[in-house]
């Protein structure tokens, strides 16, 4: 095998690819990316590690075709250093040699012949464009679970029925939803499965930039437990979770007795501050009466911080407490210029939604729901 490809091409697909690899693979070629040069003018990286595979395909003077596995993590740490001059790769007997400028590097091929198939990509069942993708899938991970107590709680939940989307992740103490239109390849596609939050995070931040991202989530039954993604010359996929994902919907209040209007950027800004001086597990409490949103934390001897901005009310008014990391989560998110929250009681979940104007109308696209914190008084 023989290639000369541009370094910039080369760093960039190698750190692609060897993202996900385990620096302690159960099986020493699952450490490794395969590289495979066509004559036609394209260089392949592969990376699989039994749960996640990534491959991206770019051009490439091949002069041999072929074949060869390295250690990926030392070649994207190679590439990544190299000097801005054309690379050129070659096979010399039981190495790989690596050529740039006056730098030179020889490098241990592993056995391909050890190395597992890569999963096929099933065809496309439709697309949703990229920044859509990547802002619904940041706006639901955050609430999934990071622990492992309750390992379904760490996937999200898809569920596509015709031309929506919806996305839903908890982790108990908050709820996180948001529904998107993309564009299937029938009309009538019906389709769940839950997906690793933080594979899905992941592939949402590196192959969002593209115009759009196809979606292969393999026909209704075929029972292959996997779930595709691809966008321009990347592609990848992840093993999907098992098991019944709790029906948690009915944590959205039936009814609202009062609704808030904040500014977000303010909002957040302030909670951030009076935070400050939350110890840990500690709330922050917010007083929303009319025309002013209260925020405080610390009590009694402890240090005690509080901050007030503008906001609307209406219906009765309400003292609640959160968890400021959780809050902060969920505002942080949002992506619209006000935050509406709305509320049943003190001891009840209350919903964040955005809207785009103070007076406007919710979008109720993204609903975050947050479990309240009991304090003192």
């Amino acid at each position: 095998m023989k290639f000369r490809v541009e370094r910039d091409v080369l760093s960039e697909a190698v750190a692609w690819v060897v993202r996900g690899l385990s620096n302690r693979p159960p099986v020493p070629v699952l450490a490794g990316v395969l590289l495979t040069a066509d004559p036609e003018g394209t260089l392949t990286f592969s990376a699989y590690d039994y749960e996640v595979s990534a491959t991206v395909t770019v051009e490439a003077e091949v002069s041999e075709g072929g074949q060869v596995l390295v250690l990926g993590r030392l070649l994207a740490d190679i590439a990544r250093n190299l000097p801005a001059k054309p690379v050129e790769v070659s096979t010399d007997g039981s190495k790989v040699s690596l050529t740039c400028g006056s730098s030179r590097f020889s490098l241990i091929q592993m056995p391909v012949a050890d190395y597992p198939q890569l999963p096929g990509q099933a065809e496309a069942s439709g697309s949703v464009p990229g920044d859509s993708f990547t802002q619904a899938v940041n706006q639901v991970s955050i609430a999934a679970d990071r622990g492992d107590t309750l390992p379904i709680l760490t996937g999200v939940r898809v569920e596509i029925a015709g031309e929506k989307i919806t996305m839903l992740a908890t982790d108990r103490y908050r709820l996180a939803q948001r529904e998107l239109t993309w564009s299937p390849g029938m009309t009538d596609a019906d389709h769940v499965c839950l997906i690793p939050a933080r594979t899905l995070s992941e592939t949402a931040k590196s192959l969002g930039a593209s115009a759009s991202v196809d979606l292969s989530l393999g026909e209704a039954g075929r029972g292959d437990g996997l779930v595709g993604f691809e966008a321009g010359q990347r592609r990848t996929t992840t093993r999907l979770l098992d098991g019944e994902y709790p029906k948690v919907t009915s944590i959205f209040p039936s009814s609202v007795d009062s609704v808030a209007v904040v500014d977000t950027q303010a909002f957040i800004e302030a909670v951030r501050r009076v935070a400050l001086v939350a110890e840990r597990n500690t709330p922050v409490r917010l007083r929303f009466s009319d025309g002013q949103l209260a925020i405080e934390a610390g009590t009694g001897d402890d240090a005690q911080g509080s901050e007030a901005v503008e906001s609307t009310l209406e219906g009765p008014e309400i003292e609640i407490a959160f968890n400021p990391q959780f809050l902060l989560d969920g505002l942080n998110v949002l992506g619209q210029p006000f935050t509406r929250l709305s509320f049943t009681q003190p001891s009840r979940p209350a919903v964040i939604s955005g809207q785009a104007e103070l007076e406007g109308e919710a979008d109720d696209s993204y609903r975050y729901v947050l479990m309240p914190v009991r304090f003192a008084g």
